[in-house]
């Protein structure tokens, strides 16, 4: 058997190559296996017998530069010029024979949506697999001298004896003035704002109605039931139990479509890779690379995927860095909690308050990697720079699609089972011993949230406030869900004010990540950075708050 490892930059087909060439191979009987791997130092100890590097035909220079370090871990090397109809859509040419030449590795080209150029990848790895290496070739003695700068001039080099477009390309040329007005060092970050301004605006005002719609339906099905069912403990647990807590967060459902609607459009676009272009001055300020925005950006949907994705960064410093990092971005699964309170709040100013809640988590990130630069764990110099841009490109239907019941499913996953079990354990706990949800006060929820009361006073919380934190530990959906059962889905009548309110968000923002998180963590940076986010992230969220609260109670 041959086994393949195909490596290559984040989001450069990867996936999609590798079970189009493993079910070709399987097809035609040839006897390959073919695996992904994140980073050059995953090939190290591995017994794999030739490495497939992807290289994006919208990032040539870039991918290129990760050639050497490929190499110093495997010498058995396949190029593989992937989404090649992307270059041919900019009237664009690569020399492929010239480029084999100068750079001395077997080179093809492939295009998986076209099914065209796999039968030739597949007699190419097949050919490398059962031949010696030659090391004739300049790119072996570049890698040998360790000189980044060289080699990044020879690359450039390359392409320009290699890659050809027409010059009257008024398309392209079209392009080009869009990503000089999208990537300006002015006007960049504010077109970023604007366009992070009309996705919370579109995410509110169009997700309202569908979410009237599910309360509303709750609410009658609640009534109904109860007119159904004789009073007793088993009709409270499944009207005030089940039916309130899942309920409360299946009305956010449509807010969850139309906002990863639009994160779908601008990472299929190539709108996500100007965003971490434009963040990339920002981000070597504290030393760090453009590259570690995008693990931060896909924390807006998932901190779990994230933290894996910053497998890519090549440096182990900052590789975990960025793991760390994450945490602080915003995940999908804190965004009803938001849209609770700044619906019940902050009704004029709904988009700014979820804009500035993102942006505190961005720039409290950022904070804390600069910091963490000048200790001895991460002290290092980077100089290294996001150089190159995927080319714009029409998002599909069926990517946006796939990308949105990819979050559906897990929404509605986490409701039939974490917040289920949350809604009947809090449901308990609120009932027992007194068998009266009336008599709250001599509840076993109660003593629970009178014991971390006095810790929480100072930021504005009450024992309540304080249980439906604990509850939010598993999964923050199971927030909604508490609030939901124990004010009965009328939160203005809790105490909560528009202080307590974003004093609140932001403590649900920056507290302990879930379980899953943590455990990603432990399992790809190490057990000491997953406990060191674990305490540092309860310390940071409930400075933050008091510091609000405080500061904010003086006006």
């Amino acid at each position: 058997m041959i086994k393949i490892a195909v490596i290559g930059l984040p989001q450069s087909g990867k996936s999609a190559l590798s079970q189009a060439l493993q079910t070709l191979a399987d097809h035609n009987k040839f006897d390959m296996q073919f695996a992904e791997v994140h980073n050059p130092d995953e090939l190290h100890g591995h017994a794999f017998d030739v490495v497939l590097q992807v290289v994006d035909s919208t990032r040539l220079e870039e991918s290129l530069l990760l050639t050497p370090h490929i190499i110093d871990e495997h010498e058995k090397i396949v190029l593989v010029i992937g989404r090649y109809d992307l270059l041919l859509q900019t009237d664009h040419s690569l020399n492929i024979p010239k480029l084999e030449q100068l750079i001395g590795v077997p080179t093809c080209r492939v295009s998986v949506r076209l099914n065209y150029g796999l039968p030739n990848c597949l007699h190419i790895l097949q050919e490398v697999a059962s031949r010696p290496v030659s090391k004739a070739h300049p790119i072996y003695h570049l890698r040998d001298q360790g000189d980044e700068e060289t080699y990044r001039a020879y690359v450039h080099g390359i392409l320009t004896q290699t890659l050809t477009h027409a010059k009257d390309d008024k398309h392209q040329t079209r392009l080009e003035r869009i990503d000089k007005v999208l990537t300006n060092p002015w006007l960049g970050f504010p077109i970023m704002m604007a366009v992070l301004y009309l996705v919370f605006w579109c995410t509110f005002t169009l997700g309202a109605y569908p979410q009237e719609w599910i309360e509303g339906g709750v609410d009658a099905l609640g009534a109904w039931l109860s007119g159904l069912i004789d009073p007793s403990w088993w009709s409270s647990l499944l009207i005030d139990g089940v039916l309130k807590g899942i309920g409360a967060v299946l009305a956010f459902l449509p807010n969850i479509i139309i906002l990863f609607f639009f994160i779908s459009l601008m990472e299929d676009s190539g709108y996500m890779a100007r965003e971490a272009f434009i963040m990339d001055t920002i981000m070597h300020r504290v030393g760090l690379h453009g590259r570690s925005f995008v693990p931060m950006l896909m924390g807006f949907g998932c901190n779990v995927p994230a933290i894996m994705a910053a497998r890519d960064i090549q440096n182990p410093k900052d590789r975990v860095l960025t793991m760390l990092m994450v945490p602080f971005m915003s995940c999908s699964a804190r965004l009803p909690v938001y849209m609770l309170f700044v619906d019940t709040f902050f009704e004029r100013y709904k988009a700014l308050v979820m804009i500035s809640l993102y942006a505190i988590g961005i720039c409290l990130s950022v904070l804390f990697a600069g910091i963490m630069k000048h200790t001895r764990w991460f002290k290092q110099n980077n100089g290294d720079t996001v150089n190159e841009l995927p080319e714009f490109r029409l998002p599909k239907a069926r990517n946006t699609a796939a990308h949105i019941w990819e979050r559906v499913a897990d929404y509605l996953q986490k409701i039939c089972t974490v917040i289920l079990w949350a809604s009947i354990i809090i449901w308990a706990l609120e009932y027992f011993p007194g068998q009266d949800l009336n008599d709250l006060e001599h509840s076993y929820l109660a003593s629970i949230g009178q014991f971390v009361s006095p810790l929480m006073e100072p930021l504005g919380f009450d024992w309540k406030m304080s249980v439906c934190l604990l509850t939010g530990l598993p999964a923050k959906e199971a927030i909604v869900s508490t609030l939901a059962i124990l004010y009965g889905g009328d939160i203005t009548s809790a105490g909560f004010t528009p202080l307590t309110a974003f004093s609140f968000m932001l403590f649900v923002l920056l507290y302990f990540p879930c379980v899953a998180t943590i455990a990603t963590l432990h399992r790809e940076a190490g057990k000491q950075w997953a406990w060191f986010t674990v305490f540092h992230s309860l310390f940071l969220a409930w400075l933050i708050s008091f510091l609000v609260y405080q500061i904010g109670s003086l006006f």
